[in-house]
């Protein structure tokens, strides 16, 4: 719980206090004193008098009451300091920069819980321990740097590593981020940075809280409450990025289907995330990018106009755009023609805009302003270093000048970081933002354009039998269901599939597919990877080879039964369930074949799954053009393809208990699509 006391205290006791300022809590006292806090400060050490100027108190127990508690010894002594602080001096909030707790092991990890269960108890806030701290417009209890320039309208940072938000703050401060409140919450014994999320929604005020948010997380532990205000934060005019480091494949690598193979720790990350609405980075200076991006007016459109005075810049952006599906519309040397006049001999104007390195800030503004008249451009990226002809300051004025009445969004590009470090000083004291790399712009710019609003979608149970659904499951041991028992949940969901029977005498088997019609496909009944011990025949024509194939599958170990359906033909897709703990159901689909075995090009969106997720689903794999019919093949119907997704995320709906479910392959042929093979794993 975040409380009033440790976003502005009355008062802040250091325990640890010290005049050494290599110490975290002589480095403590030094930032709460810079950063002008209004309220009193109590350094607690025996062994000195005063601290930086300020009286010092022997002993926790000798304090006044006390608003805020940041705590900087050893862990051993730290939960008899908390009690007294709780219990006597009505602490409400304490700040534990101490490591030595539950990342050291079992005995460090008993007395943070007990620790945490005291500040429960007292309805106090706790954060950490082995954290850096906290810092807000009120109070810098934070004891690592750089501090940063704070502004209600910067960005609101939330990490589970302290040392990485220096980092960050390194990379942030350079481009000119400003900064909110910053929260290291390092072990999380109370807060995570999900709590942190829930306080900064329940708290928002459109007037004055910041409405950029950026994350650094090296777990997921609440992602349902993540998900949640995450989606109400965006929905109240916030973005939010965020780094999620550590994942692992280590789980994908014991799974026993496709689906369990493709759909890791990561998948389900990447599913949050997009259903949340947060982009995801993977790097300090990624996630400062974007941050950047978020400080300026939103594209309304993915036409970027690029101004340069240097070509391979241009080129590089312009490839990295490309990449990323935005565009760089070429603009007609009829539209261009009043500017080209206004620009020296050798420009050119059809997009990139190059006017040369002699180019002036005056010939700047009118590129501004002519690009601010172009409906072919949406944005305006500005590249412009410094060449050694002129300084830049009055191209910096320009430009800031014109970002004040721009009607369209300029992205500046300042990259010469040295020759230029005093006129980019001028442009970052004025409240701008500068990019100094154009890619990891051109970047920022797809990933923050294309990121989807959050999803809130509801299933639809009303079209699917639950009563048969149910009763499959309620009466199903755990592990993988029997063929029969896959098919009635199939019909159940209302997933077309093909005509089978399964068998275990010869006389059924040779009656079995002489009724479905020649040729037709045997599968064994039993193993999990039929293929790999030779257990599925393809195009079996007579009487003759289903006699000879099934009195040889029969034998083989572990098999039950044989499988006999029609030989069909068609398009191979691929669609599954997997269940990730904490997270919920993962919906997953893709192309078969090729695409899943080697490429891997799957999709995935947590349950439950809306139309417009099942469509998005379906344009995001890269074998896309397959579904728009390519050198004369057949389409594939796409919204017959998203009403299976749609089914699935239905099922799993009514049967959570399903942890894993394969339908490889779906074949594709016109508006049909029929599952021929399926396989579900459920644990109650």
């Amino acid at each position: 719980m975040v409380t009033k006391e440790l976003i502005n205290p009355r008062s802040i006791a250091v325990i640890g206090a010290s005049n050494d300022l290599s110490k975290p809590g002589g480095r403590i006292i030094e930032h709460i004193i810079q950063g002008n806090f209004t309220g009193n400060v109590y350094p607690v050490n025996p062994k000195e008098s005063t601290i930086q100027g300020i009286e010092c108190i022997a002993n926790v127990s000798l304090l006044p009451q006390t608003d805020l508690a940041v705590i900087a010894i050893a862990a051993k002594y730290a939960l008899q300091t908390v009690e007294v602080l709780v219990k006597e001096k009505n602490t409400k909030a304490i700040i534990i920069l101490s490591a030595g707790f539950s990342e050291m092991g079992s005995e460090g990890r008993v007395l943070e819980t007990k620790i945490t269960s005291l500040c429960n108890e007292a309805n106090c806030a706790l954060i950490g321990p082995n954290c850096t701290g906290v810092l807000t417009p009120y109070h810098h209890s934070i004891f690592t740097g750089p501090i940063p320039q704070l502004d209600n309208k910067g960005c609101d940072l939330i990490s589970g590593s302290g040392a990485t938000i220096v980092f960050i703050l390194e990379q942030g401060i350079q481009m000119g981020l400003r900064f909110a409140h910053i929260f290291s919450v390092g072990n999380s014994a109370q807060m995570g940075v999900e709590d942190i999320l829930e306080y900064m929604d329940k708290a928002f005020d459109p007037e004055t809280s910041s409405k950029v948010k950026l994350l650094y997380m090296e777990s997921v532990q609440q992602p349902q409450k993540l998900l949640k205000h995450a989606q109400s934060l965006i929905k109240k005019g916030c973005r939010i990025a965020a780094i999620k480091s550590g994942t692992s494949e280590a789980g994908s690598r014991a799974a026993s289907s496709h689906t369990g193979a493709l759909a890791g720790s990561d998948a389900a990350i990447d599913a949050l995330f997009k259903k949340a609405g947060i982009v995801r980075c993977y790097g300090r200076q990624d996630l400062m990018t974007v941050a950047a991006v978020f400080q300026h007016p939103q594209l309304k459109g993915k036409n970027i106009g690029i101004i340069t005075h240097a070509g391979g810049p241009a080129v590089m952006l312009t490839d990295t755009l490309s990449k990323w599906k935005m565009n760089v519309p070429h603009l007609s040397e009829e539209k261009t023609a009043p500017l080209l006049e206004k620009l020296f001999d050798g420009s050119s104007v059809g997009n990139p805009i190059d006017f040369l390195a002699t180019g002036t800030a005056e010939q700047l503004g009118s590129i501004i302003d002519a690009c601010n008249m172009y409906d072919e451009i949406d944005g305006m990226v500005v590249i412009f270093g410094k060449p050694g002809l002129f300084d830049l300051y009055d191209v910096v004025e320009t430009l800031h000048q014109k970002m004040l009445t721009s009607r369209k969004p300029i992205f500046p590009v300042l990259p010469s970081l040295t020759t230029s470090k005093s006129e980019i000083d001028v442009f970052l004291s004025k409240g701008r933002v500068n990019f100094p790399e154009e890619t990891m712009l051109g970047a920022a710019l797809g990933k923050t354009f294309f990121i989807p609003a959050p999803v809130e979608a509801k299933d639809d149970i009303s079209s699917i039998d639950v009563a048969a659904i149910r009763n499959v499951i309620d009466n199903a041991a755990d592990g993988y269901l029997q063929p029969e028992k896959v098919q009635i949940l199939l019909d159940a969901a209302g997933i077309s599939r093909v005509k089978e029977t399964i068998v275990r005498t010869l006389g059924e088997a040779t009656s079995g597919a002489g009724q479905i019609g020649y040729p037709v496909v045997m599968k064994v009944v039993g193993p999990v990877h039929k293929s790999d011990v030779g257990g599925v025949v393809l195009n079996v024509k007579d009487y003759e080879v289903v006699s000879k194939e099934f009195s040889r599958m029969i034998q083989m170990p572990d098999v039950t039964g044989v499988l006999i359906q029609p030989m069909l033909s068609g398009k191979e897709l691929f669609a599954g369930v997997k269940f990730e703990p904490k997270f919920g159901h993962l919906i997953l689909c893709g192309l078969g074949g090729i695409f899943i075995e080697v490429l891997k090009d799957v999709s995935s969106v947590l349950a439950p799954v809306s139309e417009e997720e099942a469509m998005k689903m379906i344009s995001s794999l890269k074998g896309y053009k397959m579904f728009q019919g390519i050198r004369g093949q057949d389409s594939i119907s796409q919204s017959t393809f998203a009403n299976v997704i749609l089914a699935l995320s239905r099922l799993v709906a009514v049967a959570p208990e399903i942890i894993e479910m394969d339908i490889n392959p779906l074949l594709a042929s016109g508006e049909k699509i029929v599952a021929v093979d399926a396989r579900i794993n459920i644990t109650h």
